[in-house]
């Protein structure tokens, strides 16, 4: 077994563990650090994640983009390859009419050529990363796919450059050193409740 594969299975324990209160919990206290984070308050064009159950919940943090009339970006993964397209939402409404995925998150259905894709329309200012485990210098464990690895290479190929990239991650995630390849894109910064 890798040290990829073992760390992804006790991360995915770790996780477990965590009750749905706790998830709550710290979901709402790093909401609140991002919401007030200067480079959260300075970026237009935010792409950011939906979350599954042992994710930090972005619940919150979509509400208050559309508060404060931000452009809104979420993944679309194309099952069966490591491609994603990070495409705008107009609203709440709008994202609660999209459909379930069989990972139980929403995402925009195929038939999508109406909605903009954050590369073609302007790049992306922020990126909020999802992931099953992080260290402190930015290294990364995502769930094997590739897909924010990808997209993050297409968008430094964008005139705007790659964007900011904030990880929000429950502190039972945080690893003394994740092991990476030269594939795996390192993260600006990583948003834990500190104690």
């Amino acid at each position: 077994m890798s040290s990829k594969q073992a760390l992804r299975k006790e991360l995915k324990r770790r996780l477990a563990a965590l009750s749905a209160e706790e998830k709550q919990r710290q979901s709402l206290v790093l909401s609140r650090k991002l919401l007030k984070h200067p480079k959260y308050v300075s970026s237009q064009r935010i792409a950011v994640f939906l979350s599954m159950d042992d994710e930090v919940s972005t619940e919150e943090i979509i509400r208050d983009m559309f508060k404060r009339g931000k452009n809104c970006f979420i993944p679309r993964y194309l099952s069966n390859s490591s491609h994603m397209d990070m495409l705008e939402i107009n609203s709440l409404q709008d994202l609660e009419k999209l459909p379930l995925t069989s990972w139980n998150i929403r995402q925009p259905s195929d038939d999508c050529s109406n909605r903009k894709e954050a590369l073609t329309s302007g790049g992306l200012d922020l990126m909020l990363m999802p992931g099953l485990g992080f260290d402190l210098s930015g290294g990364r464990l995502g769930r094997g796919k590739g897909f924010y690895d990808t997209y993050l290479r297409r968008c430094s190929e964008h005139p705007k450059g790659k964007p900011y990239t904030i990880a929000l991650a429950f502190k039972e995630q945080l690893c003394e050193k994740v092991p990476v390849d030269s594939t795996d894109v390192f993260i600006d910064e990583v948003l834990y409740e500190e104690q």
